[in-house]
């Protein structure tokens, strides 16, 4: 103790009391400015003020605090559609559909906002059991089941949609999270990509797709593949 001052405990961090949601929330933005290397208790420490062994409590490894950056993700989302207006369906759009559209697009936009997070909603959902995710995790789950169940869907029926719904939201996010520059500082779109890495003879549609595939889709790709995914599922139930 120096001139009086207590010495930090596990609940108090640089800018006042330690809480879960904020350990995680430091994390995330961690992970944001330096990356997943960047990601490690004494580091994470040293950035809320704190000892590393102080934030065990809250994430008792480096595994923990990975799948902590998973729920950071997921409570900003619930934060962002709470704070969204509910859809007005369009004349030929169901009120269920225009729900899920929203959730799809504050999902990505959410991703987008944090390309160093995202990746890991990919991995760690295929490394945890479901019962074993965060219940912000869990919620995303049941709120798109609530959407389905709402709209008719029984049990049967609506677990190929969410699968469905799951597999394009995150598999589009992905796609537009994938590395494709070779060199940002190179003006020239096929050595920005490094064309010339590719033989020509051997990839001559995918060096000419390329510059295409480098320009993200957008809300209005993600939109319209999943319109086209629910045509698929609702002619079926016809």
């Amino acid at each position: 103790m120096v001139n009086g001052a207590r010495p930090a405990t596990d609940e108090d961090g640089r800018h006042g009391r330690l809480s879960r949601e904020r350990v995680l929330a430091a994390a995330l933005d961690l992970v944001d400015r330096e990356g997943l290397a960047a990601l490690a208790m004494r580091r994470l420490g040293a950035e809320l003020g704190v000892e590393a062994m102080s934030l065990y409590r809250y994430a008792p490894g480096k595994t923990a605090l990975l799948d902590g950056v998973v729920e950071a993700l997921f409570l900003q989302l619930e934060e962002r559609l709470a704070a969204a207006p509910a859809p007005e369906a369009a004349a030929a759009t169901t009120e269920w559909r225009a729900e899920l559209h929203r959730i799809a697009r504050i999902t990505y936009q959410v991703c987008l906002d944090h390309p160093e997070g995202a990746p890991l909603i990919f991995t760690r959902f295929t490394e945890v059991p479901l019962a074993r995710r965060a219940p912000a995790v869990l919620r995303d789950h049941e709120r798109v089941l609530g959407v389905l169940w709402d709209a008719g869907f029984d049990e049967r029926r609506s677990a190929p949609v969410l699968r469905a719904f799951t597999a394009w939201v995150l598999g589009y996010v992905s796609v537009e999270l994938r590395a494709m520059v070779d060199n940002p500082r190179e003006p020239d779109p096929a050595f920005r990509l490094g064309l010339y890495r590719m033989p020509s003879d051997e990839l001559p549609r995918l060096r000419a797709t390329a510059p295409a595939l480098a320009r993200r889709g957008g809300p209005e790709g993600l939109a319209a593949g999943l319109d086209a995914l629910l045509d698929r599922f609702v002619e079926r139930d016809l």
